[in-house]
């Protein structure tokens, strides 16, 4: 009996092990809370079919709320289900042709069982060029522009089906935006198929077949650590709360890793070898990270509260264009004036809005140039006060969370947040005025009333 309890009791730490193990694994980063229907969904319409296969208009949507797709821009792979080949694409080009060595004298455009498609880049030839396409790859957000938000190619695919029965779905799609982060699901047929109107409005025509893929975005995926950091102080606490240390790595002795920015030779380094690659070459910080937010509130009105935001660039290899930050704080409710920057509340809990996402001005600040003087942008916020929440003690001011550009950017310890004095808390101080007022009222009106002593001058 007692060797039974004690397998038993083994067997159920090991189970526990086993669930913490996997609770451990972080696959809440796949679920966006401040987005929860965010997704890029591709949809492949077969518009004609051919003698060997179809025509087919391939599109990508961005429904991501915030995240957006920069350069080099988006990369679309598959397998095909069969042995098809690409006879010829518009608006897009496989980055590979394969062996193409069977064919003697029609070329296939792409030959590959698994191709990777790209954009066409702005400037591209008018008889390539195909809507919503040539944008080097970059795919706006929905909210900043959701007319940018989306891509499109033709595709002519040979050596397939060539009817609803017989013709197959591609499989394993992937998307790379530029990098990892991506995983996409199966393809599902959609009915009814996809309906297009033509540009006078009076004629529409339908799809044969019509496929969906969803890829959905997770931040542990894309990259192991993390890209942004945030940072805290404001004018009643001279405490400045830095970027935690190490938030997004550490410096090593590896050459290379970081660099100081009051380098001699700084240029030469910037542009030496890895200078066209995607890894981040950023100035030497405790925190590492390639990009920093920095949350100041600024000053106290008798109905207002201000705060200034200031998103300063380390990274010495790349501008962030379109870039957008998303900030969740209690009093964005009440928001009352963006300065410098565009503003959309995003109220991803419905009713409850606590969730802003701001942008910057076309050719004014949308562009966040590379480490270096330039290399930040501003804005001020003015909220105003509601009574029955607005509080500067414990840390109320400061916001809950961030995003840059769609990543989490890693906050302080709250137990290191500036913090009111004690004597400036604002509660503290009105029971303690209330206090004063009546002990000093009681003893005053025992003075003059009963005359037990006369000591109400001391308060």
């Amino acid at each position: 009996m007692a060797i039974a309890r004690l397998l038993l009791g083994a067997a159920a730490i090991a189970l526990l092990a086993g669930v913490s193990s996997l609770l451990l694994v972080p696959f809440a980063e796949a679920y966006d809370p401040l987005d929860p229907n965010g997704n890029i969904t591709i949809k492949w319409d077969i518009t004609q079919w051919t003698p060997d296969g179809y025509v087919a208009v391939v599109t990508i949507y961005n429904y991501q709320k915030y995240r957006h797709i920069q350069a080099p821009g988006w990369n679309l792979g598959w397998a095909w289900a069969k042995r098809e080949i690409i006879w010829s694409m518009v608006g897009g080009q496989a980055t590979e042709q394969g062996d193409c060595s069977a064919f003697k004298a029609n070329i296939p455009h792409c030959c590959k069982r698994d191709p990777k498609v790209v954009d066409l880049v702005p400037g591209a030839p008018y008889n390539m060029q195909f809507g919503n396409c040539c944008k080097g790859g970059v795919l706006t957000s929905w909210v900043q522009d959701p007319v940018n938000a989306v891509a499109s190619f033709q595709i002519t695919v040979g050596h397939s089906g060539t009817s609803n029965k017989t013709v197959k779905a591609p499989k394993n799609f992937t998307l790379k935006a530029p990098g990892p982060g991506y995983s996409c699901g199966l393809a599902q047929e959609v009915k009814p198929p996809t309906r297009f109107i033509s540009l006078d409005g009076r004629r529409t025509t339908q799809a044969h077949v019509t496929w969906n893929v969803t890829c959905t975005y997770s931040q542990f995926v894309a990259q192991r650590s993390p890209t942004c950091c945030v940072s805290l102080s404001s004018f009643y606490n001279e405490t400045i709360v830095n970027c935690p240390k190490c938030a997004c790595g550490c410096q090593n002795k590896k050459p290379g890793s970081c660099v100081e920015g009051n380098l001699p030779h700084l240029e030469s380094v910037v542009n030496g070898p890895g200078k066209s690659s995607l890894t981040p070459l950023v100035q030497c910080t405790p925190h590492m990270c390639p990009i920093r937010v920095h949350w100041h509130v600024k000053l106290n009105y008798r109905d207002y509260w201000r705060v200034k935001v200031t998103i300063t660039n380390w990274n010495y290899r790349m501008n962030y264009s379109q870039w957008n930050l998303v900030v969740q704080h209690p009093n964005f409710e009440n928001v009352s004036t963006v300065f410098s920057f565009n503003y959309k509340s995003l109220n991803p809990y419905g009713v409850i809005n606590d969730t802003a996402m701001m942008w910057g001005i076309k050719y004014y600040n949308d562009l966040l140039m590379v480490a270096g003087p330039d290399g930040n942008v501003q804005s001020e916020l003015l909220f105003r006060k509601d009574p029955s929440t607005f509080t500067f003690d414990k840390g109320w001011g400061f916001p809950r969370r961030i995003y840059f550009n769609g990543e989490s950017c890693v906050m302080p310890s709250p137990d290191l947040y500036p913090w009111l004095p004690p004597s400036s808390t604002p509660r503290f101080r009105t029971v303690f005025l209330l206090m004063s007022f009546l002990v000093c009222g009681t003893l005053a009106f025992l003075h003059n009333h009963l005359v037990l002593d006369k000591n109400c001058g001391k308060c």
